[in-house]
């Protein structure tokens, strides 16, 4: 029986992906986590209408139809995508916004244009250093804020796509139909849904979403001068068992996920001692940029009680997952090893 999504709220959807769901290389479309800061729309656009604008520092400004898009070379590339705060409410210390547990997390594989493609069609003045993006989404609120963010040039031109498929099928609507920014490897917040307005800046975007929010800072700091949250921290999860599961002793198997964002995992390792010893798990499924690793270990126990599983990641730069994430107002990036332990019951 599918587990429903745990929906944290309706106005905007906010709903995490449940556990079990995490076990599959590809996340399916209709379990796929939902973050929205704007109303989603009702019903799809009619393409025949819809167009991409591509303004400012640009030579040529564009106006491009569905199909056009649909005429340029095409890719498919797999991406993680994760919620800036997945695994607030997992931090010892209370920190604002929606209390992800894991699941803001997901694996897809994406059909679309990479964005250089098409700025290559506008052709980008020197001032061109920063692209913004704008969705079609309302925004809630008696406030109106638009939710636009910018990324440099130099992720827009390097890994980042214009995604109309999702999995093999088109785009869903509350994923972003018909076009959705993918700047492969960083967080959901630089991946603006709705897609319609494309803009060319000699600076990043000001306004509430690039300069109060998506910025790591801490107590009494103007949230301006924090970091701009981009790519997606090393981090490894376990996916089974559930946390508070009963499972008789002998041979459990163990599942998680792990993923580095722009970088790649090099292994993922399983304590079940307080980080007194540490032994190799094993990977399963692809190796592909930008996408997770999903891991097992085959633990042996035959001594009944409680035990306190933890999982770490170092990647091929030889970074390793920290012990314990570091905190910020807004609980963005935890990857913490100890944030994300989960206590097993062996019976």
């Amino acid at each position: 029986m599918e587990k429903p999504m745990r929906i944290m709220t309706e106005k905007p959807l906010n709903a995490e992906t449940p556990r079990e769901h995490l076990r599959s290389w590809i996340t399916a479309n209709a379990v796929f986590f939902d973050r929205n800061q704007g109303e989603i729309p009702d019903k799809p656009i009619d393409l025949n209408g819809w167009r991409l604008s591509v303004a400012g520092e640009v030579k040529k400004p564009l106006l491009l139809g569905f199909d056009q898009i649909l005429g340029m070379p095409k890719d498919i590339v797999s991406n993680t995508l994760e919620c800036s705060g997945n695994g607030r409410s997992l931090l010892k210390e209370k920190a604002s916004g929606n209390p992800w547990t894991i699941g803001g997390v997901g694996n897809a594989v994406w059909g679309g244009v990479w964005l250089k493609d098409v700025l290559n069609l506008s052709g980008v003045k020197k001032r061109g250093r920063h692209v913004a993006f704008e969705g079609m989404d309302k925004p809630l609120g008696s406030s109106g804020i638009k939710f636009i963010r910018s990324i440099p040039i130099e992720k827009a031109l390097s890994s980042t796509l214009l995604g109309y498929e999702m999995n093999g099928e088109p785009l869903p609507l509350k994923h972003g139909y018909p076009l959705r920014a993918l700047a492969l490897g960083w967080t959901g917040a630089n991946c603006v849904k709705w897609l319609h307005r494309i803009t060319l800046l000699e600076k990043p975007f000001e306004g509430f979403f690039m300069d109060k929010v998506y910025r790591v800072f801490q107590k009494g700091e103007d949230p301006k001068s924090g970091s701009v949250v981009t790519g997606l921290h090393l981090k490894s999860i376990i996916t089974q068992p559930v946390p508070k599961e009963t499972v008789p002793a002998g041979q459990i198997t163990v599942l998680g996920a792990a993923y580095a964002g722009e970088g790649r995992v090099r292994h993922v390792e399983v304590s079940w001692d307080d980080a007194k010893s540490w032994h190799r798990a094993s990977f399963i499924g692809p190796d592909e940029p930008y996408a997770w690793r999903q891991w097992q270990y085959t633990w042996k126990v035959k001594k009944k009680g409680a035990y306190r599983l933890m999982t770490r990641a170092t990647d091929r730069r030889g970074r390793r997952q920290p012990m314990h994430a570091a905190w910020n107002v807004l609980g963005y990036g935890n990857n913490g090893v100890q944030e994300h332990a989960v206590t097993v019951n062996i019976a």
